[in-house]
C-alpha cells in the first residue's frame, strides 16, 4: 500500500472538484491573489494619480484666474505655476482646517468675521473676513506674483476687485474690476481697460515704507499714483482707501510679510 501523500497543495488537487473545501480553499486563493494585484497596482498608480489630481487642480485654477478680465495676457506674460491657498488674514499663513472647498461655509459663520474698528476701516467694510482665497505664481522657489481679492466702499456701493502684485510685494502689476456700482459714464469707467491699464508698474510705499498709493484727481503725477476719473472724485478715493487697507497691516500685510520671509 502507497504511503500516505503529506504534500497538503496535492491533496488539495486530489480531491474531486465538487468538494466544498476545495471550493472554499481555491476561492480563497484566488481572491487573495486579486487582493494582492489591486494593492499593488494601487502602490504602483498612486504617483501617477497624484500627478493627474496636481494637474487637473492647476488647470481648474489657471482657468478660474483666466477667467478675471484681464488676468490672462498678464500670467501668460509672467510664466511660472500658479497655486492657490487659503489664508488666515490674522497670521498671514495658510488657514488651518479650511480650504477652498470649505471656504464659502466657513465665512457663513459669522465667528468667522472680524470686525475692523471705525479708525482703521479704510475700505468701509465694516467687518474683514478671517479667510482669503488668494493665487501664487511662482517662477522656482519664489513668488514672482500674488492675486489677491480685495473689496471696498466706492460711491454708488461695494466695489471688488483683484489686485496682481509683483514678487517684490511693493509693485501693482494689474487690477481687474470685477463687481461695482458705480455711475454709469462716471464712476463706472474703473472697469474699463483703458483705465485700468495705468496700475501696472504704480508703486504702493516710498523708500520709507510709507503707503502713498493714490488715485490722483486728475492726470497722476508720480509712480505712486495712478489717473483719476473726472466727476468720480469719491469712486477714485473709494478705490484708493480699498487698496490702501487690503494691501496694509489689516489686510494682507501678514501675508506679503510671509511671502517676503521667504515662507510661500
Amino acid at each position: 500500500m502507497a504511503g500516505r501523500d503529506w504534500n497538503p497543495w496535492r491533496r488539495l488537487l486530489a480531491l474531486p472538484n465538487e468538494s466544498r473545501a476545495k471550493t472554499i480553499v481555491v476561492a480563497f486563493l484566488v481572491s487573495a491573489i486579486c487582493a494582492a494585484l489591486v494593492s499593488g497596482a494601487t502602490v504602483m498608480l498612486r504617483p501617477i494619480q497624484a500627478a493627474n489630481r496636481a494637474a487637473e487642480e492647476q488647470a481648474r485654477i489657471a482657468a478660474l484666474v483666466k477667467g478675471i478680465p484681464g488676468m490672462a495676457t498678464l500670467l501668460d506674460d509672467a510664466g511660472g505655476s500658479l497655486s492657490s491657498v487659503v489664508i488666515d488674514l490674522e497670521s498671514g499663513r495658510a488657514a488651518t482646517g479650511v480650504t477652498s472647498a470649505t471656504l464659502e461655509t466657513a465665512l457663513a459663520d459669522p465667528a468667522n468675521w472680524t470686525a475692523i474698528d471705525p479708525g482703521r476701516d479704510l475700505a468701509g467694510l465694516g467687518q474683514r473676513p478671517d479667510f482669503a482665497q488668494v493665487y501664487l505664481l511662482r517662477d522656482g522657489d519664489r513668488v514672482s506674483l500674488a492675486l489677491l481679492p480685495v473689496a471696498g466702499q466706492g460711491y454708488g456701493g461695494r466695489i471688488e476687485a483683484v489686485i496682481a502684485l509683483r514678487g517684490d510685494r511693493n509693485t501693482i502689476a494689474g487690477i481687474a474690476v470685477t463687481r461695482h456700482s458705480e455711475t454709469p459714464g462716471l464712476g463706472a469707467r474703473i472697469e474699463e481697460s483703458s483705465w485700468q491699464a495705468g496700475f501696472p508698474g504704480t508703486e504702493l510705499r516710498d523708500e520709507a515704507g510709507e503707503m502713498r498709493f493714490r488715485v490722483a484727481h486728475g492726470p497722476a503725477s508720480g509712480v505712486h499714483e495712478v489717473d483719476g476719473i473726472t466727476g468720480a472724485t469719491r469712486t477714485g478715493r473709494g478705490v484708493t482707501q480699498m487698496v490702501r487697507f487690503w494691501l496694509g497691516p489689516d489686510g494682507y500685510g501678514p501675508l506679503l510679510d510671509a511671502i517676503g520671509r521667504g515662507e510661500f
